[in-house]
């Protein structure tokens, strides 16, 4: 697991594109029969993917987290953009289909990512906060997630927002995921532009054509 300190927004202005990548564009993301994680000093969240390719990937426990296990004191969500795949909780096993999220609640010891199909493995998106309390692993496919239609046509910004992880979904400590998918013809999802003060924000952006990159 690699570590991203924060930096402030005076530092942030400086940055040329080169710096502003360094700091805030993780590249690997799905490494064919890995887990990739990085822990960002924002909000203290780790960020990952998870792509088993043949034998199953059990969740690491790095040094750095100081526990005896990765949700010891954490909690993690898990959305798959990718094929079939399964997650085994504590022996439990759950089926995640494209677009299927599983929300992973606080001191589970035992987690690890299957595909159903090593020809077409599964692309677990990870995201994992600290937690405080104790709340029931749950999936939640994407026909069960709550739609929410926001922007126009005429500003480019027509989209859904499938909402999985939040306070009337899912229930969680910190965490809140959902996704996002853009309507034919628009190309901004986060306009208009804004920031959060208190919360950090991770974007993973996936099916984008090799010349729209």
């Amino acid at each position: 697991m690699t570590s991203r300190f924060a930096i402030g927004p005076r530092e942030t202005a400086g940055l040329n594109t080169t710096g502003l990548r360094e700091h805030f564009l993780i590249e690997n993301i799905f490494t064919p029969g890995a887990i990739e994680l990085t822990y960002t000093h924002y909000d203290r969240m780790i960020v990952g993917g998870a792509m088993p390719t043949g034998a199953g990937l059990p969740l690491p426990n790095p040094d750095n987290l100081k526990a005896n296990f990765f949700l010891e004191r954490r909690e993690l969500g898990a959305l798959n953009v990718g094929g079939a795949g399964q997650i085994v909780v504590d022996g439990t096993t759950y089926e995640l289909g494209n677009q299927d999220c599983l929300y992973v609640g606080k001191g589970c010891k035992e987690v690890e990512f299957k595909s159903l199909n090593a020809a077409e493995p599964a692309k677990f998106y990870l995201l994992s906060a600290p937690a405080h309390k104790e709340y029931p692993t749950t999936r939640r496919t994407q026909a069960e997630a709550t739609p929410v239609q926001m922007g126009a046509p005429e500003t480019a910004n027509e989209r859904t927002i499938y909402k999985y992880i939040y306070n009337e979904g899912l229930a969680s400590c910190q965490l809140v995921m959902g996704l996002t998918q853009l309507k034919p013809g628009s190309v901004w999802n986060t306009m208009p532009s804004h920031v959060h003060d208190r919360r950090m924000e991770a974007y993973l952006y996936f099916n984008l054509p090799r010349g729209q990159r």
